[in-house]
């Protein structure tokens, strides 16, 4: 201190005789050389701004406009090192006018706090930029799927907002940070009393970005919140979904960690989607084959294997049966069992069925509308126009190909059904 008062006088004595060379009558205490060694302070920031912006900054960007690599591009587009060279003039002046002011002791330390305040401010501003390159980084890489980046960036520039405000107090009031920092213990309850639903989203969009419930680009589905579509945001307090008509659900996060939802992730992630839906058979329909119709039957290529090879097993099992005309005796071939075993190798060889997933036809408990055949199968190809119409073109095949194997899809009667009855009525 001594020595800086040393100093700041030897220079105000030359400044002094300097302009009282020049014609002006002042003196080493007056006002005149003080408000040039300010102004020289001003000029020394302004020329390292200048020189920090002009070269350094720029011959970074340049460097960065050559290189291959595209992140650096985003950190430039943020001006991330724009906003950094704003913290030399701040830091030049924040060492120089202490100085400059040793003898008014009030405005030194006025000017210091706010020069320190201002640097703060700053520093937490360029660090703003660097979070916002990073979570662009991590959306441009689809990082943001796997990883909730969006929430930590939140998370980081949250807790570095309250550090920043409490040490810019701290400064301003000449006080230590953990004056500060132990007077929020008093103002807990109250806070939580006020900020309850902000607490409560906060706590919950910390658990959906560690246990990656939820994640950008996930199908999700929330009755409560009529939300079904495609996650386009998740925030600590809020997660944003575009539902398949276009309009915007914004459901709080806690509703995520407190209710039921359904996450399509893992459907997406396996490449498989599922195919799980019911052909009701008319059970007036299911009959034992004849002779003819398994000849017939046998010329069909997905059949040429199955049916010599159970017709043979069939041979075998009714070979000591007597009186094996009456159909009850012993074992025979139906056209429902056929047409299932059809489906299972029709679908078996379909390009478009996925071969390392559950590939089932089962037949379910006959109801009042007859007896469900039900495929329980999953596409290779989960993109949802391209899966209905996968799905449309197998039932397009099994329902026209019931004829060929005696069978009928079981219908309710319908108008026209109930005048045929009619009309037949009055004719007979």
């Amino acid at each position: 201190m001594a020595k800086d008062l040393f100093v700041n006088t030897e220079v105000r004595i030359e400044i002094a005789a300097w302009l009282t060379r020049l014609g002006i009558n002042s003196q080493p205490s007056d006002g005149v050389a003080t408000s040039i060694l300010i102004l020289a302070c001003v000029i020394v920031a302004g020329l390292s701004y200048y020189i920090t912006h002009r070269f350094v900054v720029h011959g970074v960007n340049a460097v960065i406009r050559r290189s291959s690599v595209t992140w650096d591009d985003i950190f430039m587009r943020f001006n991330v090192f724009e906003r950094l060279a704003i913290l030399i003039p701040i830091l030049i002046l924040d060492l120089l006018i202490p100085i400059v002011l040793t003898e008014h002791e009030l405005i030194s330390a006025f000017i210091d706090r706010f020069l320190s305040a201002l640097l703060v401010f700053f520093m937490i501003r360029a660090v703003y930029s660097g979070l916002n390159a990073i979570d662009e980084i991590a959306d441009i890489n689809h990082v943001n799927r796997r990883l909730p980046v969006k929430s930590f960036v939140q998370l980081t520039k949250l807790f570095l907002f309250f550090i920043g405000l409490i040490v810019v107090f701290a400064i301003l009031a000449d006080q230590s940070p953990i004056y500060f920092f132990s007077g929020l213990g008093v103002a807990t309850g109250l806070v939580m009393l006020v900020f309850r639903d902000t607490i409560l989203g906060f706590v919950a969009g910390i658990q959906l970005a560690a246990n990656r419930m939820v994640s950008k680009g996930d199908w999700i589905q929330m009755d409560k919140y009529a939300a079904d579509g495609a996650v386009e945001d998740v925030t600590l307090t809020t997660v944003k979904v575009r539902n398949w008509d276009n309009t915007i659900t914004m459901i709080p996060a806690y509703a995520l960690v407190s209710d039921a939802f359904k996450n399509w992730r893992g459907m997406s992630e396996s490449g498989g989607r599922r195919i799980k839906r019911s052909i009701n058979i008319d059970v007036n329909s299911i009959q034992f084959l004849t002779d003819d119709e398994r000849i017939r039957l046998g010329k069909v290529n997905y059949l040429k294997e199955y049916l010599p090879q159970v017709f043979s097993e069939i041979s075998v099992a009714n070979a000591n049966i007597s009186d094996i005309e009456m159909k009850v005796n012993g074992r025979h071939l139906t056209n429902i069992g056929t047409f299932r075993a059809y489906l299972q190798e029709y679908l078996r060889r379909h390009d478009k069925v996925h071969k390392d997933m559950t590939l089932m036809v089962r037949q379910l408990a006959p109801t009042t509308e007859g007896l469900p055949i039900e495929l329980y199968i999953f596409t290779n190809d989960i993109r949802w126009t391209y899966y209905e119409a996968i799905q449309a073109d197998i039932f397009d095949h099994i329902f026209a190909v019931l004829p060929e194997f005696g069978l009928r899809a079981f219908q309710n009667p319908t108008g026209t059904d109930l005048r045929s009855i009619k009309q037949w009525t009055e004719q007979h």
